[in-house]
């Protein structure tokens, strides 16, 4: 289902829970959200629909990576730059890391890891930001 994108900075400074399987039809609801918005969106957080659990899509271009419980691991090469987010107006400074190591629960509820650097990196420190809270 399509959601609404939220706006309350309030309600996106909140941490977010673990997500559990009940939890798997929030995923879903990304996907479907993120693909609405594609023209103007390349990931999305639970939060950003109404949802304070831990479940964030990237958007790798060919898919989009659909992470139960994101936790990054390993991280290099620190760099600053400029983020919007559908949630905010305009865009502000912040810090990021050229590669990171990520491991999260897939859509079977399999521990993953992945490896991603350059934009996709970016993505989805943004998107677990949103987890944890932080608003660029």
């Amino acid at each position: 289902m399509i959601r609404e994108i939220v706006k309350d900075t309030f309600f996106l400074q909140q941490s977010s829970q673990e997500a559990s399987k009940e939890d798997m039809t929030i995923g879903q609801d990304l996907l479907d959200t993120v693909q609405a918005n594609k023209d103007r969106c390349v990931g999305l957080a639970a939060n950003m629909i109404g949802q304070q659990k831990r479940i964030i899509v990237v958007s790798l271009g060919f898919v989009d990576l659909l992470m139960f419980n994101p936790v990054i691991v390993e991280q290099s090469g620190p760099y600053k730059t400029e983020e919007s987010c559908l949630s905010l107006e305009g865009s502000r400074p912040t810090k990021r890391y050229q590669t990171i190591k990520v491991t999260y629960l897939d859509q079977n509820w399999r521990r993953k890891s992945v490896v991603l650097k350059d934009f996709p990196a970016q993505i989805c420190q943004h998107e677990i930001d949103h987890c944890d809270g932080i608003v660029i």
